[in-house]
This record gives structure tokens, C-alpha cells and sequence, in this order.
């Protein structure tokens, strides 16, 4: 350390740099990023021995997201990558296009290049249970992001928004703009999920049903399709096309006529945005109520346009800086912080959870939540 305040008394112009890039200790250990490797260059040779202390101390890190198809994934990772870096570990992140095949190869191929630990956001939760046996033979600890990875006990710990929370809050949402508890009614809803084999799906569709299901009990709700089973709702890879295409049935054979369509339960905003797309094309009634979840900028812009009612606000930022809480913690020897060990069980067990809290956004909150926070600029929503 005294060696380190020489040299930033002798080189201030270094000491900027470094101040620029991140201004902790660890961060000179970090293998530079491809882009910032002139910058980094200078403090690496200036600071030889100091540097090769906290590359030891880092490691690299393996970060598998499913697919660059949805807005969402890219800020994931791209967060991720961000904050892991600035902490001072390498990383490996990949995509996989939502083929699975391509998920398990990479995420071998982490394992096989030396990762020490692996955070995976799974394409399908049940179809990694043999690569991640490859991990737990290499004692590899396993962060399953936001989507839980069941049927495997490799997985260490899991890493996610409240997404059970994520369903009642759109369930409420509906709730309270029907007036439900004071309204006559009856009312028709429409019910869209997401991709089966997501386990969060079964959690955003389970806390929206717990709060309508005594509506539609009573009457007050209506489900004109008949569909209201999750398998006859969810939308295979969450894909906007599959949900357009769905509703142009539904609406087809029960809303042609012009009954009206008061509300549709989507769970994320590209269902959303499927359903949004299908009734801008097909229905002629007065517009309902749409929920959805990631705030994506094409639902967002639906919001201000009055196509979307609300989205549920998950700030990437806020789960990447559990995460690298989470992987610092474990990469050093502890325990990662946790504050669930009841919710989730993959099948092997109960997975110990760090769940974030969500909010929504709509037209009467979005600027505060989504631009004052630098989460958007005003210009991303044009």
C-alpha cells in the first residue's frame, strides 16, 4: 500500500486514470475488458506487483443468459458483466439464442476454461442437469439468475425479483382500475402467461389467478375463451408472435362482434405486446386494460401511447448488484447474502434465495421511475 501511495504521488496522471476506471483496489485486478485495454495497460505496468495480488484475488466468472431476442436479457447481462468487472473478475458471458443445445455447449465450455463460478439465467429450467453435474464434480458453486434451475442439486444459490409479488401486484392492478370489490359488473378478461418451461411463469400466473380467481368464482370476471389453465395460457419461449397470434384466435370466435374485452392479464411485455399487436389489428371496442413486466422500451412506449396499462419495474441494476454481492461473497470463501429459505424448491430442495422487490410503472409514474433514475433518457422513449 505504501508502495502504491509513492506512485500516486509520483504519477498523478495514473492515479486519474485509475480513479476514472473504477477506484477500488480490486479493479486493477480485473483482466482488462477488450475495449478498455489501452487504458488499463498503464496502472497494470506501473503497478506490477499490486496487480498481480488482486488478479489472485479475482477469478473469472461464467454468466449464461438465454437469448438476445428480448431487451430485457441484453440490460441482464450487460449489467452483469459491468458490475462483475468493476468488482475485479473476469467474464465469460454468452448468449444462447434460446436454443438449449447451444446453453448446455457454453456453459461446458466455461466450465472446461477455467470459470470458478457460473451465474446461468436457463433457456429451460429442467434441461441442465447434466452439465451442472459437470460443475458440482468441479465444485463450481452455481447462482441461478431469475430463472430458477430446477431438478439439480448443483445449484448453490438463486438470485431473482419476488415473482410471485410480480403476479399479485398485476393481479392488483386489475383489481383496483375494475373496481372490483364495487363494481357491478360483470367484466372480460383475457389470461396470457409465459413459456412453460420457465418456472417463474408458474409464480407471475399464480399470484395474478390468487387475486382474480375469487372474481371469476363469483362472475364478475369473466373468461369468455374458457382458457384459463396455465397450460392453456402460456406462451411458449414468452414469444410476442405466438401471443398475437393466440389472441387473434380468441378474439376471432369471442370478441368479433363487438362485446367488449375489459381487461387482458399478460404477465410479461412480450405477451404483452402480442396481445397489444392483435387487438390494434382485430378489435374495434374500447381499449382494456394490459398488464406486463420488464418495462421494455416498445412497452413502455405502448404505455404513453395508451396501448399498455402498467409494467412490472425490475431494475436490472439493483438484482446485478446482489448478484455480485452473491459472487463476491462465495468467490471469497463465505456464504452468499440470502433472505429466503422458504419459496423456492427446485425438487431437490430448497434453493436459499435473495428476492428483490418489484414495482409497476404506468403513465402516472413511469418518469420518475424509469427516467429520473437514468434507467431511460427521455430520448429512448421518442
Amino acid at each position: 500500500m505504501k508502495k502504491r501511495l509513492l506512485s500516486m504521488i509520483l504519477a498523478t496522471a495514473m492515479v486519474a486514470t485509475m480513479l476514472v476506471g473504477c477506484g477500488a483496489k480490486e479493479e486493477a485486478a480485473a483482466p482488462a475488458k477488450e475495449e478498455a485495454a489501452v487504458e488499463e495497460a498503464a496502472p497494470a505496468a506501473e503497478e506490477e506487483a499490486p496487480a498481480a495480488e488482486e488478479t489472485a484475488a479475482g477469478g473469472k466468472v461464467g454468466v449464461a443468459m438465454p437469448t438476445k431476442d428480448l431487451q430485457r436479457w441484453n440490460q441482464d447481462g450487460a449489467n452483469m458483466k459491468e458490475q462483475l468487472e468493476a468488482a475485479g473478475y473476469e467474464v465469460d458471458l454468452q448468449y444462447a439464442a434460446n436454443d438449449i443445445a447451444t446453453q448446455v455447449s457454453q456453459i461446458e465450455n466455461m466450465i472446461n476454461s477455467g470459470c470458478k463460478l457460473l451465474v446461468i439465467a436457463s433457456i429451460d429450467g429442467d434441461s441442465l442437469g447434466t452439465v451442472l453435474e459437470m460443475a458440482k464434480e468441479a465444485s463450481i458453486p452455481v447462482i441461478a439468475y431469475d430463472r430458477l434451475i430446477m431438478n439439480s442439486d448443483a445449484v448453490s444459490y438463486y438470485a431473482t425479483f419476488d415473482n410471485y409479488m410480480v403476479g399479485t401486484i398485476q393481479g392488483e392492478y386489475i383489481k383496483e382500475k375494475l373496481d372490483l370489490d364495487n363494481a357491478d359488473g360483470p367484466f372480460n378478461i383475457e389470461l396470457t402467461t409465459g413459456d412453460p418451461g420457465d418456472n417463474n411463469a408458474r409464480f407471475f400466473f399464480g399470484g395474478a389467478m390468487d387475486v382474480l380467481q375469487p372474481y371469476i368464482d363469483a362472475g364478475k370476471l369473466v373468461v369468455k375463451s374458457g382458457q384459463t389453465k396455465f397450460e392453456e395460457v402460456a406462451t411458449a419461449n414468452w414469444a410476442t408472435d405466438a401471443a398475437q397470434a393466440r389472441m387473434d384466435a380468441i378474439i376471432a370466435a369471442n370478441y368479433a362482434d363487438g362485446t367488449k374485452l375489459d381487461a387482458c392479464l399478460c404477465s410479461n411485455d412480450s405477451t404483452a405486446l402480442g396481445v397489444a399487436n392483435s387487438l390494434e389489428a382485430n378489435y374495434t371496442g374500447e381499449w382494456p386494460i394490459i398488464t406486463g413486466q420488464d418495462c421494455d422500451i416498445a412497452s413502455v412506449k405502448n404505455i404513453l401511447a395508451g396501448k399498455q396499462s402498467m409494467s412490472i419495474f425490475k431494475d436490472t441494476r439493483t438484482l446485478a448488484s446482489k448478484v455480485v454481492e452473491m459472487v463476491d461473497a462465495i468467490m471469497k470463501g463465505g456464504e452468499a447474502p440470502i433472505n429466503d429459505t422458504e419459496t423456492y424448491d427446485n425438487g431437490t430442495g430448497i434453493i436459499p434465495s435473495y428476492l428483490c422487490e418489484p414495482v409497476f410503472a404506468d403513465i402516472d409514474n413511469y418518469k420518475e421511475l424509469l427516467i429520473d433514475s437514468g434507467y431511460y433518457t427521455e430520448a429512448d422513449l421518442q
